[in-house]
């Protein structure tokens, strides 16, 4: 499937680190060209250098997902580069602050986790419908199966982000839009890291060959690793006491 990617324009939010960076390199590698949008501009400058050292092409574009016309520019530099946008990885995303009780961090939390997401479909979506094909990629997690105490709006912003796509995937089947989702596990990040043992970690690298694989079979669903994905598929299930009594006895990570 290596030749699905060559010449194939895909921007990433939230590329500076991460699986943004990592999924980067690893399309670029297999000749993507890739726009990477993120806040951090030296920290992108070295995603792009890692893309380019891995024999991709890569445009670094400094921006943030949660200001619009931000991503706007980003997607109107990749049309006059290369043409338009043919996948868009809707990855940004933070974990802190976690204070449940805080509006205004929790407004800043869902502004990028969930707002940097509609804004990026928003931007890209009208090439995309008149070229009549593209494909738009969601970067979710397993915390989005139930409300988790440990990380309520964390988990709120990803049940948000995985329902607006999956609604999404029916109404752009029409213009030959594919929609994937991906819910990943624990992923060893900088989100991740300081958060002492974590059950299941993968790397990010590992993550982005996966994602990779998932978007070129069209899966609409992307979920890893597998033992945490059965783990939450039981939790899913749990009646709310039995829920309740199983969560509660994790302490909330203290930042």
């Amino acid at each position: 499937m290596s030749a699905y990617w060559r010449e194939r324009t895909v921007l990433i939010t939230g590329a500076s680190s991460g699986i943004g960076r990592a999924l980067a390199v690893e399309l670029g590698r297999l000749g993507a060209r890739v726009g990477l949008l993120a806040r951090r501009a030296e920290a992108l400058k070295a995603t792009a250098a890692a893309v380019q050292s891995a024999g991709g092409v890569a445009l670094a574009m400094p921006g943030d997902v949660t200001l619009l016309a931000d991503v706007q520019r980003a997607v109107g530099q990749m049309e006059a580069a290369w043409g338009g946008v043919d996948v868009l990885v809707a990855n940004a995303g933070v974990a802190r602050p976690r204070d449940p009780f805080d509006p205004e961090a929790v407004a800043a939390l869902m502004a990028v986790n969930f707002q940097g997401a509609v804004n990026a479909v928003g931007a890209v979506l009208p090439g995309m419908q008149r070229r009549r094909r593209g494909h738009l990629v969601a970067i979710s997690s397993l915390a989005s199966v139930r409300g988790f105490p440990q990380g309520p709006a964390y988990s709120a912003s990803k049940a948000a982000l995985s329902t607006y796509f999956e609604a999404l995937r029916v109404r752009l089947r029409q213009y030959g839009i594919a929609v994937t989702t991906v819910h990943p596990g624990f992923v060893d990040t900088e989100m991740t890291q300081g958060a002492g043992w974590l059950p299941l970690i993968v790397s990010a690298e590992r993550a982005a060959v996966i994602i990779r694989k998932g978007i070129e079979r069209g899966k609409p669903t992307v979920t890893f690793p597998l033992p945490a994905v059965l783990a939450m598929g039981l939790v899913r299930r749990m009646p709310a006491g039995l829920f309740d009594r199983v969560v509660g006895r994790v302490p909330p990570r203290e930042d």
